[in-house]
């Protein structure tokens, strides 16, 4: 018996060691370059840019750059990325992409579309994001882990049958695939993000979603502070509409670089016809660049 306390309390505080300093290796530093990966979560933060406001201002004082790779719909297989092509091309070519950007730092959100398997995918999914957090592991960034949001039924249409029930048992499996995921970031000793504490603890009435799925404007709000004050920032309290708006233009153009919209032709199997004009991408850099300096000089005191 008093080996097992020792083993036991041995194994606590390793444990409790563990989530201290990962919380403070992951904290945003000077010279980070961030990449967030994942579905519609991801790619629909750049219409708001709640998120990487609030973390580029309570990171006042460091350059940090932000690069959003979100793709709706998407899964931990690439299955929205193919394009044109299988989802083992699109996987692969987004990984090329990760290398090239160098990012230090790799925000992953993924999960809500693949719980739509129900427990019947769970060990596809673990096993999947297993491969994907170990292709990533390659750029040696430090891997920050989200939690999918919940589904809120006073969203959906009032019309809808059977929502609520409907609502319970895709909640329930979004709760089974997070856990996943928390137990992957926590073998790992890697950082686990849940929105889902701060939304189940909302004030009553007040909606995160506005359409029982996708977060709304408040939405955003309300998980990039969660976002900032688990990476160890402060929350600010003063809306910056000119910060807000650059962030915005310039995501939108980091999006033209990296998705172009006739990429079939540039870069797809029908490059042989325009392949040609792949050459002006690069001009959209010295765009960014320059939204960019903007964007250190609204941050600066």
């Amino acid at each position: 018996m008093r080996w097992f306390s020792i083993i036991a309390l041995t194994s606590i505080f390793f444990t409790i060691t563990a989530e201290v300093s990962s919380a403070g290796d992951f904290q945003l530093k000077d010279g980070d370059r961030v990449i967030f990966l994942g579905n519609t979560l991801v790619e629909r933060a750049q219409e708001y840019s709640e998120w990487e406001s609030q973390l580029s201002q309570a990171a006042s004082g460091k350059k940090i750059i932000f690069r959003n790779l979100g793709w709706s719909g998407d899964t931990v297989w690439a299955e929205s990325r193919g394009l044109f092509d299988p989802p083992a091309v699109g996987y692969k070519r987004t990984q090329e992409l990760i290398q090239e950007l160098k990012p230090t730092v790799i925000v992953i959100g993924y999960g809500t579309v693949e719980s739509f398997r129900g427990p019947e995918g769970v060990d596809e999914f673990v096993a999947q994001y297993q491969q994907l957090r170990k292709d990533l592991l390659k750029t040696n960034a430090r891997l920050i882990h989200l939690s999918p949001i919940l589904m809120e039924a006073a969203s959906f249409p009032k019309l809808a049958e059977g929502v609520n029930e409907r609502v319970e048992t895709a909640n329930k499996n979004l709760n089974l695939y997070a856990e996943k995921v928390r137990e992957i970031s926590a073998e790992s000793g890697e950082l686990f993000i849940d929105f889902r504490d701060a939304q189940r603890n909302k004030a009553e009435g007040t909606l995160w979603t506005e359409n029982g799925l996708h977060l709304s404007r408040s939405g955003y709000a309300e998980t990039a502070k969660v976002l900032t004050q688990q990476l160890g920032g402060t929350v600010s309290q003063k809306d910056n509409p000119e910060l807000k708006e650059l962030i915005r233009r310039k995501n939108e153009l980091f999006f033209h670089r990296w998705r172009p919209q006739n990429f079939t032709y540039l870069l797809g199997f029908r490059k042989h016809e325009q392949g040609q004009n792949a050459v002006e991408i690069a001009q959209f850099d010295p765009l960014i660049t320059e939204l960019e300096a903007q964007i250190q000089k609204q941050l600066s005191p």
